[in-house]
């Protein structure tokens, strides 16, 4: 059956909208700041084969292109002579899903006269999972929570009272944790009764025709994109903070040949022996979305955007870690990916890249006792900078490739004891360029409990900075600091006393080109917002710039400015 192009391009529309509404319902009724403010989820519409058709215009990549990727395991664990209508499945497994024990995915089979017709699922990291609390430090998976194989969450619209009730005993935040699982699955409900009216509605019976058709296009398109880049093989190499003061390598080489690439990681680092680790669908998750944002960007993105992208590590590296590797912290080494490939492109593609950026999100769980004796738990989202591009400055205090989003400051402080003085854009922190590079932040913690309180920052780019094009300057290192200034060790489960202040400051992202062919203009506008001081103004743009107003004065208008000479 093949269906009228127009009538595909309308139903593949509101497959999006659809999937939207899905994650507008998790959203709102999510019990995790982690979901419902961050949205660190991922939505998507399946055919009964498990092929993704369409995704939610939001989520995080590692998300939503391992859930496309992970669904066979739920397919082939529960073939549909083992479903019902109501039954919801789920599981955390790293290694079939997104590369924790954090993230759930939850998927629903849809059913039309008793026949499966697709699938709706949705992978959320959740706000415990038990184990350690969420850091770099266990060596071995079993450290690090529970772990729930493929089995169902609901039988017949009935909960698993059983799984539930193991979950809620080993975890540390149960009513979050539990609740946005029930979150998780009405989400999948709602996306099946739109689905159903559509259906209805163009009276077709399945999904499968319609899979086929926007699975075609989109393999195409991919495919053509991919034909017009040159062929050839490009290399790179970047490097991670590591854990302990143990560096990790990152290494890149992509083949482009006529209309597939292959992407392989050999020349990595070895699997480490700390919770950093990366599985392979989470590598993969990650590298095909580089390959995607670089050279088509515009193409929808469903199953046929992965065909002709391959992705390969070789066993047993940092990129295709083997069980029981610990994996708490993927994300700091997995974030990384789309840099290294854009910087492996970036030559043979001049002017459409991004200079290096913060890469990783900075992930961190701070945990202690109310006053009361209560327990607080909270996972902080924090972004740096993005690297600068071609013709525009890098974005400040942005997830790139995340997409998620922080915790604002009035919501961290309603639900914990938690205040935070101070976030800020970092002055300086953007690596100066021809196009500068985006601003981290300055933030300040401290806890009005009176007791002490634990925190687990799996951040990076502390030792590392994100590599410049063009002769561009390398963005700020991020700053992991104790009250007094001292450095805290990353990706570790550190104690703090009463009265401690935490300094959390996110790296700022790489310039692109040489910084003194900037426009003064556009010199003088980064001092009087304050993202670059007058000191750096005049010793990396060589333009000085005078402040004709009060030095005692807080505020000075943007016309106490000008500029004194260009020193070029």
């Amino acid at each position: 059956m093949r269906l009228d192009p127009v009538v595909t391009g309308v139903i593949a529309n509101r497959l999006v909208s659809i999937v939207d509404e899905q994650q507008a319902a998790l959203v709102r009724t999510a019990f995790s700041t982690i979901v419902r403010e961050s949205q660190d989820l991922a939505c998507g519409v399946f055919d009964p084969r498990g092929r993704m058709i369409a995704q939610s215009l939001t989520g995080t990549p590692g998300h939503i292109n391992s859930m496309a990727t992970g669904m066979r395991h739920f397919v082939e664990a529960y073939p549909a002579d083992r479903l019902a209508p109501g039954d919801v499945l789920v599981t955390n497994d790293p290694w079939q899903t997104s590369g924790q024990l954090n993230d759930f995915t939850v998927a629903s089979p849809v059913f039309r006269r008793d026949r499966l017709i697709g699938w709706f699922a949705n992978t959320c990291h959740c706000a415990d999972i038990g184990g350690r609390v969420l850091s770099g430090e266990a060596t071995e998976v079993y450290e690090e929570g529970l772990r729930v194989p493929i089995m169902k969450l609901f039988v017949a619209g009935e909960a698993n009272r059983e799984l539930l009730d193991i979950v809620r005993v080993n975890v540390r935040a149960p009513g979050e944790t539990v609740g946005d699982l029930y979150a998780q699955t009405a989400c999948n409900d709602v996306g099946t009764r739109r689905l159903l009216e559509l259906l209805d509605e163009v009276e077709l019976d399945s999904l499968e025709a319609v899979a086929d058709e926007i699975v075609g296009r989109t393999e195409r398109a991919m495919r053509n994109a991919i034909d017009r880049f040159p062929d050839g093989v490009y290399q790179a190499a970047t490097w991670s903070d590591g854990i302990d003061d143990e560096p990790v390598r990152l290494q890149a080489t992509v083949t482009i040949a006529g209309d597939e690439a292959a992407i392989d990681f050999a020349g990595s680092s070895p699997q480490s022996r700390h919770g950093i680790n990366v599985v392979l669908n989470y590598t993969h998750a990650y590298a095909s979305f580089a390959m995607k944002a670089a050279l088509a960007p515009d193409v929808p993105h469903n199953e046929g955007s992965f065909r002709p992208v391959h992705v390969t590590a070789p066993a047993g590296s940092i990129l295709n870690a083997m069980p029981p590797a610990a994996v708490g912290a993927r994300h700091a080494i997995g974030h990384f990916l789309p840099g290294v490939i854009f910087l492996a492109l970036a030559d043979a593609q001049p002017g459409r890249l991004l200079a290096g950026g913060a890469d990783s999100v900075w992930l961190t769980m701070l945990r202690g006792q109310r006053g009361n004796g209560a327990w607080f738990m909270l996972g902080l989202f924090q972004a740096g900078g993005i690297g600068a591009r071609a013709e525009k400055d890098g974005l400040s205090a942005t997830g790139f490739p995340t997409g998620v989003g922080g915790v604002p400051v009035e919501v961290i402080e309603t639900l914990t004891p938690l205040i935070q003085h101070r976030r800020e854009l970092r002055a300086d922190s953007g690596g100066a360029g021809r196009r500068r590079g985006g601003l981290g932040q300055s933030t300040e913690l401290s806890n009005s409990s009176g007791e002490r309180w634990t925190v687990s920052a799996m951040i990076d780019r502390t030792r590392f900075a994100g590599p410049p094009l063009d002769g561009g300057r390398e963005g700020a290192l991020g700053e992991f600091l104790g009250a007094d200034g001292e450095r805290l060790p990353p990706k570790r489960l550190v104690d703090l006393e009463p009265d401690d202040r935490l300094h959390l400051n996110p790296p700022g992202g790489a310039g692109y080109g040489e910084p003194r062919a900037r426009e003064p203009e556009l010199v003088l506008r980064d001092v009087v917002d304050g993202y670059v001081s007058l000191e750096a103004a005049e010793r990396e743009y060589g333009v000085r710039v005078r402040y004709t107003g009060p030095p005692e004065a807080l505020v000075r208008m943007p016309d106490l400015y000008e500029i004194d000479a260009v020193l070029r």
